[in-house]
């Protein structure tokens, strides 16, 4: 996964976790470590194992602990199961060996403690956005109509990624600058024309660079150290630390320490930290007394709704949402309808038009755009 497969260091490190566990299993227990001699039964002891450990979630040292939930279970059976077949393939196990975690149907288990998915109610939609400042309103305005992870809303850099119409929003992959979508698929997503005018509102005449920026950059007179950028302008600039680092050790930069060096380019450049996006988003339901909603995922499930609400066609859902859409129908239950069939730009608009019309954060925006649109 990371030399071969290229899988993103977050993926990596998941897989690592997940297999922690089944080492932690056969150090700390009578199993025998050879996995020639692990067997379905031992898997079996293994899933008792995982019921009584803890652990804190997201791997974040001060939440509290808490049992593994069965998604996590199921993830780490599945990862080590992902483990043996991997084993087999390039015959590091005796011949006919058999994958001891085939025997138990491990996708099909039956999830009971996972946590609800709660969307706002139109009222609760218009309170949380009532409630947010004015550089928060356009972030979370964005998050809502367009369906975007936190991580790619905030890596939009302006223009390329927006346009100067902003008519459309495009989540790309920037291999040159450490940063990969989630599921590597590139989209664009239309934009409704009440986000459009507020995202007109808050670039006004600003110089190019990421369209997010920093709260403290929200201000004309405070700019970010790579200010004005393009995304060609930010990759050159990266490349040129990375060589400036080569020439003084002796040893080739490694991907963690490219990783590291594009990381600061982004921040040079005034990024939000995803995290931070969370934290906004908590103080901002506070404020309208929304305290059961804590993830700015939420706001992902509630694009997803409001587009089945609205029969948008599947197939443009799922590419308004970056989801798979390939002849893999194990993956993606349109299966080969997806291969045959091609969207036409003005048809997705409509129909996330339609879509959207209907909630009440459009109003919102509405008001506020009259609150804040300069006066011709």
């Amino acid at each position: 996964h990371h030399h071969i497969a290229r899988s993103s260091v977050s993926t990596i490190s998941r897989y690592r976790t997940a297999t922690e566990h089944l080492l932690t299993f056969l150090t700390s227990s009578r199993v025998p470590q050879l996995t020639s001699q692990f067997r379905a039964e031992h898997v079996e002891q293994f899933i008792r194992y995982l019921r009584t450990i803890e652990v804190h979630p997201n791997g974040h040292p001060n939440s509290p602990r808490r049992s593994l939930r069965d998604k996590g279970i199921q993830f780490i059976l599945q990862t080590s199961r992902s483990l043996f077949a991997y084993a087999i393939r390039k015959r590091h196990l005796p011949p006919y060996s058999e994958n001891p975690f085939s025997a138990l149907n491990i996708d099909q288990m039956n999830i009971e403690d996972s946590k609800p998915i709660r969307l706002f109610t139109p009222q609760e939609e218009t309170a949380f956005l009532e409630a947010c400042d004015d550089w928060q309103f356009p972030l979370f305005l964005t998050l809502m109509l367009t369906g975007m992870r936190p991580g790619e809303l905030t890596h939009l850099i302006f223009p390329d990624d927006t346009g100067t119409d902003f008519g459309e929003l495009a989540v790309r992959n920037r291999p040159g600058l450490g940063w990969q979508v989630k599921t590597r698929r590139e989209r664009t997503i239309p934009v409704h024309p009440a986000l459009r005018d507020v995202l007109h509102c808050i670039v006004g005449p600003r110089e190019p660079g990421l369209l997010f920026r920093r709260r403290r950059f929200h201000l004309p007179a405070s700019k970010p150290v790579l200010n004005g950028m393009k995304a060609a302008a930010l990759e050159a600039e990266a490349q040129s630390r990375i060589e400036t680092i080569r020439k003084t050790v002796d040893e080739p930069l490694d991907r963690a320490g490219h990783l590291k060096v594009c990381r600061e380019i982004w921040s040079d450049a005034g990024m939000i930290r995803t995290d931070k996006i969370r934290n906004e988003l908590i103080q901002v339901c506070r404020t309208a007394k929304l305290d059961s909603f804590t993830s700015p995922k939420m706001l992902r499930h509630l694009f997803a709704t409001t587009l089945q609400d609205a029969n948008v066609d599947p197939l443009i859902r799922s590419e308004l949402m970056g989801h798979a859409t390939g002849s893999d129908s194990r993956k993606q239950p349109l299966g080969m309808t997806s291969v045959y069939t091609h969207t036409r730009p003005e048809t997705k608009r409509r129909q996330l038009e339609v879509a959207l019309n209907a909630r009440s954060a459009i109003a919102v925006a509405q008001e506020w755009l009259a609150r804040h649109r300069p006066v011709n």
